[in-house]
């Protein structure tokens, strides 16, 4: 079973209707216990750092999503659930993220390029990710954001894309893998990375 975080912010429904989509069993909990419990977990996320982790520490979630995580679950980040994995964001400063992976989210630099970055783009693998596996090395796949992970571990970036210069598009280690565009609205790219996270 596939448990999708919700904590009142994110693209929960068309993110559940892609997984049901692959034959997933899946469910949209706020509970902690089903979330202890569950096979896999997904956290997903669209709008601000800031209102993003304020919503999760008032429900209650962040010790589950630490303790699922070290506890060896297979878990994804979705778009601001990458970002949320990190210790904090430019987009609102002094807030601190869940701090599992070292670095900060830096708003992206692309001078005469549109910010927020909003379309499709191509992927440039950097490490092996079990998320892409077989799939094609310049695959496309849907952005929309503003913000990027910088890691202070460059092995744990699995791709980037270009805009304006390398972007951060998913990163992973062991366990925990995240990408930062949405897989649920690359087409049939996206369900191919979707179903090799119901493998893992």
């Amino acid at each position: 079973m596939i448990a999708i975080i919700d904590y009142g912010m994110g693209n929960l429904y068309s993110v559940e209707k892609a997984f049901v989509k692959l034959g997933a069993e899946v469910v949209v909990t706020s509970d902690s216990e089903t979330i202890a419990k569950a096979d896999k977990v997904v956290l997903p996320g669209v709008g601000a750092f800031g209102d993003c982790m304020k919503n999760l520490s008032d429900s209650g979630l962040i010790p589950v999503i630490k303790t699922v995580i070290e506890k060896g679950t297979p878990f994804l980040g979705i778009c601001l659930g990458l970002q949320l994995l990190f210790e904090g964001s430019e987009e609102n400063p002094g807030v601190q993220g869940l701090g599992i992976f070292p670095g900060q989210v830096k708003r992206i630099v692309a001078p005469n390029l549109k910010i927020p970055h909003m379309g499709w783009n191509s992927l440039e693998m950097r490490s092996t990710s079990p998320l892409f596996s077989e799939l094609h090395p310049k695959s496309y796949v849907y952005f929309v954001h503003s913000y990027h992970a910088v890691p202070l571990e460059d092995n744990i970036v699995t791709a980037v894309t270009d805009y304006g210069g390398p972007v951060t598009a998913a990163v992973g280690k062991g366990n925990i893998q995240a990408v930062q565009f949405h897989p649920e609205k690359s087409s049939t790219v996206g369900m191919e990375i979707l179903q090799n996270f119901i493998k893992i």
